[in-house]
């Protein structure tokens, strides 16, 4: 009599949860609810949103409140529904592959280090662009390439020391981070505030008037909901160093506790820019510090400073995220066991931080050398934010179509919201419709460079699996 393959199916999948838990028992165990909390906030809270927002006018929230609704908070529901079923180590890989196949799970993984390797070669460009607010005379710095990459360098090197110590000191940067990033929306609705109630801000900073439907609108719509609020994925990379013994319980809670904070801080924000500045004098690089220049001049070098800080701590927790990657791929044998070897004193993967800092200081120096490189970097990082959308669409799909879910209907409905609102963002990211030249030239490049990377992942896979290369996942896998 034959045996149930169901049966089977469950068994496979658990004993590959098993090995997972077991590599992470090796881990240290760091992080409490709070420390998912400030890891949300960090993740999450692009500090430039608020500026392109405000340049919609008035109308901002109405785009606001729609990206919310049918992206963010669907994604919590799908990251707090798969977290509670798999909360492993390395998150969506790990995701990807039980429920998928390892192909597929290493793609992702791919897609996410791709991902935020471009937004750690933007160090240097980030800080030197707000130093001309912290330190009065140093607008020089940010038209200077080669002060451009000894920050890039010096803040990546900077990375690899507070990486390699590990979460013990990561979740405190990352925890002031959180609260740096609140104190600042904080700070600038706190001055925006009295000049809202007394009727005398530059425009109104909310009114909810229904924007035109237009594939201008939908595409601000698709930015503001996958690229501004993206990011809820991040925390689960991070399961198997959690202090809880059932680590699903806080990741759920600090999604539910992260989500209206962070709602209303976009919101809330805007409207404060728009108190301050009309939308077509923002300062997309720097809208936070705009606005406490004119409403709290004595403010301006230490929110500065701090917005730096921020900018370093999100960079930090990137960088923390990325070389885990590497590391639990190698506990598949999909890459060399040097990935996976933890420092024998603060249990981090050496081999893999390493790699990832040698690789964004060699791409942050390429990327200053000259006009056509500048160029070329614009077009992978455009590139790396479709791979990260690629990412999402894949664990909206889990619930919908992977073999062995079983979500309720609200996660199921939850997962076609976000599948359909990232489906939006990747579309309009490929065929853009404003800001281009040529639309057709630059479709074509990016493609072929999603591409040439999506081949280059599937290649390097096959090859590992050829080389004899075994991973524990589901039977229908090659």
């Amino acid at each position: 009599m034959k045996s149930d393959p169901r049966v089977f199916d469950e068994q496979q999948f658990l004993a590959a949860e098993h090995q997972v838990e077991r590599e992470s028992a090796a881990l240290k165990k760091e992080l409490r609810l709070g420390d998912l909390v400030g890891i949300q906030i960090v993740n999450i809270v692009g500090l430039f949103w608020v500026g392109t927002a405000g340049k919609l006018g008035s109308s901002h929230v109405m785009f606001w409140l729609p990206a919310v609704l049918l992206f963010y908070v669907p994604s919590g529901i799908v990251v707090a529904h798969l977290a509670k079923e798999m909360p492993l180590e390395g998150g969506l890989y790990q995701w990807a592959k039980l429920r998928f196949n390892p192909l597929i799970g290493f793609l992702v993984a791919v897609d996410l280090w791709l991902y935020n390797l471009f937004v750690i070669c933007k160090t240097g460009l980030v800080v030197a662009d707000n130093a001309g607010y912290a330190v009065g005379g140093a607008s020089w710095i940010s038209s200077s390439k080669l002060a451009i990459v000894a920050i890039g360098a010096v803040a990546i090197c900077g990375l690899m020391l507070l990486a390699w110590r590990g979460l013990s000191l990561g979740k405190w940067v990352n925890n002031f981070g959180g609260f740096a990033i609140v104190f600042l929306f904080v700070a600038m609705i706190a001055v925006a505030l009295p000049r809202w109630f007394h009727g005398t801000s530059a425009v109104a900073p909310i009114a909810f008037t229904f924007p035109a439907v237009s594939l201008l609108n939908l595409n601000l719509l698709g930015k503001m909901g996958f690229g501004a609020l993206g990011g809820f994925d991040g925390v689960a990379i991070f399961a198997g160093e959690c202090r809880s013994g059932d680590p699903a319980t806080p990741i759920r809670r600090s999604v539910w506790l992260a989500a209206p904070l962070i709602s209303l801080m976009f919101i809330a924000g805007t409207a404060s820019v728009l108190t301050f500045v009309r939308p077509e004098s923002i300062d997309l690089v720097a809208p936070m510090t705009q606005v406490l220049k004119l409403g709290a001049p004595g403010l301006v070098t230490a929110s500065a400073l701090l917005l730096i800080f921020s900018l370093l701590t999100q960079n930090a927790l990137s960088f923390s995220a990325m070389i885990r990657l590497p590391m639990v791929a190698g506990w598949d044998h999909l890459l060399p066991s040097w990935f996976s070897r933890l420092d024998p004193r603060y249990r981090t993967p050496v081999g893999s931080l390493l790699f990832a800092g040698v690789v964004g200081v060699v791409i942050s120096i390429l990327a200053n050398v000259g006009a056509g490189n500048q160029e070329a970097f614009q077009l992978l990082d455009n590139a790396g934010g479709i791979l990260y959308a690629f990412v999402y669409l894949v664990m909206f799909v889990i619930p919908l179509t992977a073999r062995g879910e079983k979500p309720s209907w609200p996660v199921s409905a939850a997962a076609l919201s976000g599948f359909l609102m990232t489906l939006l963002y990747v579309v309009l990211s490929v065929f853009p419709i404003i800001d281009v030249q040529n639309p057709w030239v630059f479709t074509t490049k990016l493609l072929i460079v999603v591409a040439g990377l999506q081949s280059a992942g599937a290649a390097y896979y096959w090859r590992a699996m050829r080389a004899g290369a075994t991973v524990d996942a589901s039977p229908d896998i090659v």
